[in-house]
This record gives C-alpha cells, structure tokens and sequence, in this order.
C-alpha cells in the first residue's frame, strides 16, 4: 500500500502540490489524472523520491520513503517515461537487462528473465533480443522500457504518460497489454495520464488533480456519475456526454417496477455497453436496478431513442 500524507511541493514561483492525502492499494491499478500543471506527474515522483517534497510522508508498506537508501528504494520501483529512453548504441536485451545487470545477476539467468518478459508483451526474443532501438516502432520501444521496467519483479510500477506520444492503434494497444499485465502479475500500478478516455479504460480507482489539489478520488464510474465539482465535471464533459448508463435509460422512462424475476442486480452506473454484453451472454437476462427492471426490450428502445452518435467505448 502507498499513502501519501499532507504531500505538499512549493517552488520559489508555484506551489505543486497543496497538502494531498491519498491511499494506493496493494495490487491495484490507479491513475492519476488532471490537466497539464496539475501535479500528478510531480506526485507520482515523489514515490522514487525524483521529487522531495516540501513537506508531508510518502509511505510505502508503512515505511517513509525517505528513510531508507535511495538506491535500494528505485531497484524495487519499476518506472516508465513518457519515451522509451533506450539506450541507442545497446541492444532490446542489454537495455532491458540494465537493472538486473546492476544487482548483480549471472547472464543465463538474465537472459532467461528478459526472454521471458518479452514474450510478455508479445516481442519474440528471436526477432527482438538483438535490435538496436533506430530499429523499433514507438510502441515497440515502450514495450521494451516495460520489459526494462518489469525485470527485476518489482512490487510497484510507476508509468508517467507512457503512451501519449504514440498513435491511436499502438495506444490502444498498449492500453491492453498493461491490463492484461496487471491481471497476471502481482504488481501495483500508479500511472499517470491526461488522457480521460485513457484513465476511465486503465482505472481501478482514479484521483482527479487540479492545480496540487486533489478534487476527487473513485472508481471511474463513480466519478463521471457524480462529478465532486464544477472543474471535474468540466474536465470531463466530452466523456460524460459520450457515456450511456442504466440510470439514464430509467431515467428515460424505460423499465417496470421490480418483482421476483430479476436474474441480475447491476448498479445504476454501469454502461449500456456492460449491460448488453450480459445481454449477448443471456438474451432473456432482467436486471435490477435499484426498484427497477430492465430487460433486452428496454434497451433496444432507448437506443431507438438516441440520435447517431459517434460513441467510443471505454
């Protein structure tokens, strides 16, 4: 578990941050998003102490980051930039195999790790292992700095808008390799991003920031249903408009009053999108929603309803 207490950085022209209190849990994948200046990328730094705070305690298992060596702290901290920042003149397994080289590994077992890890993130070490980084795609390269990031098995990783200068396919790409990474390894992720859509996809839960100051912390469903304030619901307003949930559709005037033939109890947040793929699984599957019902029926109409939408899914 990661807690930042009181966290606040001033600089002699700005305040970074103003006395944020936040809790990461162990295992989870939270991000932290906000325009800009916000300082989510100068929280996320204060974990590998990149960034001293002015004053406040980053708390890692209990214990104060600051207290211990800094070496050992970043040697079990895993950290992706926004580039790649490979190594030109080294090879994908020399630049991947930094850290592990550093602590001190014998080369088989290196080069086994390494091997391993980029099948991970679906590079064939007999393709990939000897590249130079001139010979790699954007999205190849930042799979390389994940594997680099992953070697030594850390427990945390922290990923600072690791995919903002990739195109649209590769992002999303590489949006579904970190999901599918964090689902097989027991790692906790703090990642960074301005990106909303890219936040509501990757998100456990999400701290929303706005110049230092914490506006809101939820799982994302929860913050776009019930934006704290003004500034989070302004930020997020193309995705709020863009998101069709079951409250809407009750909302509507679609649905009866509950009975008993309910086969499902889904919140009121959850997306028209989850809900009809529950119905693709089950066709005559009824849902509850608070003291209604919905069924396939409900959902064909509203959609009826709705004029043509470019609608993303999330």
């Amino acid at each position: 578990m990661i807690e930042f207490k009181a966290i606040t950085k001033t600089y002699p022209d700005e305040t970074a941050l103003q006395a944020v209190d936040l809790r990461v849990e162990s295992r989870e994948l939270f991000v932290l998003v906000g325009p800009s200046g916000s300082g989510k990328t100068t929280l996320l730094k204060t974990v590998n102490r990149l960034v001293v705070p002015t004053s406040g305690q980053v708390l890692i298992d209990g214990e104060d980051v600051a207290a211990g060596d800094l070496q050992t702290l970043r040697q079990h901290i895993g950290y992706v930039l926004q580039s790649s920042a490979l190594f030109p003149n080294m090879t994908v397994m020399q630049n991947a195999a930094v850290q592990l080289e550093a602590l001190g590994w014998e080369k088989r077992k290196i080069q086994q790790r390494i091997e391993e890890l980029l099948q991970l993130v679906d590079l064939d070490p007999m393709l990939y292992a000897q590249r130079k980084p001139a010979e790699l795609s954007g999205g190849e390269a930042q799979r390389v700095g994940i594997v680099r990031a992953l070697a030594a098995d850390p427990k945390l990783m922290l990923m600072d808008e690791p995919f903002s200068a990739l195109d649209p396919v590769s992002k999303r790409q590489l949006q579904g390799l970190i999901l599918k990474l964090h689902k097989e390894l027991d790692t906790t992720i703090i990642f960074v991003t301005h990106d909303m859509q890219e936040a509501l996809r990757l998100a456990d839960h999400m701290a929303v920031l706005h110049n230092g100051v914490l506006q809101q912390v939820g799982v994302p469903q929860a913050v776009i249903a019930a934006p704290a304030n003004a500034f989070v619901a302004d930020f997020f307003k193309d995705v709020i408009a863009s998101q069709r949930t079951l409250a809407q559709v009750i909302a509507a005037g679609f649905g009866h009053a509950a009975d008993n033939a309910a086969t499902k109890i889904l919140p009121s947040t959850t997306s028209i999108y989850s809900w009809a793929a529950a119905i693709k699984a089950d066709p005559h599957l009824v849902v509850q929603v608070g003291e209604q019902q919905l069924m396939a029926s409900d959902l064909i109409g509203y959609l009826a309803t709705l004029e043509k939408e470019d609608t993303p899914y999330v």
